[in-house]
């Protein structure tokens, strides 16, 4: 059931939602602000703004939601495929005016880009600490020679200041739970890797690693490239 979706069309056709819940696997449930999937440039930080204008070449947005980023990169004049899981995103999407928008799962998909993008936390759809470590492994093949892989991650460390943490995962490692009008998806993973362990991690499958920018609030932007 794509409750996510629901409420983005709710909110897209009308201007008006109930409130999107986002269960967790370490706290209280918190309120998703929709309008936050519809954000211009001039209210993105500058930790997005910087991951934007170093995309290059054909570009693939992944997890690209309503496609607010992949309309910025058009706007540049950039080629760039915007794919989502979420079809009610993607109708949006297309309707929003992303010229090429598909409901694709990026675990399935071939076709070689120059960029790849990952946004608002997206790299955290590989779900755990060895998903990630595939993914870097996988994602290897639909890249052109020189290509880049960009996206923004965080450290939760901050989340454990005042409880353990957990002893038999990596403490990056959530899990999530939508909930709108009262309908309640499925729970699923997702990840934020701090800095340290990303570095180690693309050196182990590969990759040259860079943290392109640090907003001081535990977010970072990384750049990942291939060794030529």
């Amino acid at each position: 059931m794509d409750v996510f979706g629901k409420a983005l069309t709710d909110i897209y056709r009308t201007g008006e939602a109930d409130i999107l819940w986002l269960h967790n696997s370490y706290g209280e449930a918190e309120e998703m602000p929709l309008e936050f999937f519809f954000r211009d440039d001039e209210d993105m930080p500058v930790l997005e703004l910087q991951a934007l204008h170093m995309c290059s070449g054909k570009v693939l947005d992944i997890g690209a939601g309503v496609g607010s980023h992949a309309l910025l990169l058009q706007a540049f004049n950039i080629d760039v495929t915007a794919i989502d899981i979420s079809e009610a995103a993607v109708n949006i999407m297309k309707d929003r005016g992303v010229k090429k928008a598909l409901v694709q799962d990026i675990f399935t998909y071939q076709e070689k880009f120059d960029t790849i993008l990952m946004l608002m936390n997206g790299i955290g759809l590989t779900g755990t600490l060895s998903g990630f470590k595939d993914f870097l492994s996988k994602i290897k093949s639909l890249l052109n020679p020189g290509g880049q892989l960009i996206f923004d991650s965080s450290d939760i460390a901050y989340l454990y200041e005042d409880m353990p943490k957990p002893q038999n995962q990596y403490y990056g490692e959530v899990s999530y739970q939508y909930e709108y009008k009262g309908e309640k998806g499925n729970w699923f993973n997702w990840i934020y890797v701090d800095e340290e362990t990303i570095k180690s991690i693309a050196v182990e499958t590969g990759w040259h690693c860079e943290i392109i920018f640090d907003d001081g609030e535990d977010q970072y932007l990384v750049k990942l490239t291939l060794g030529q």
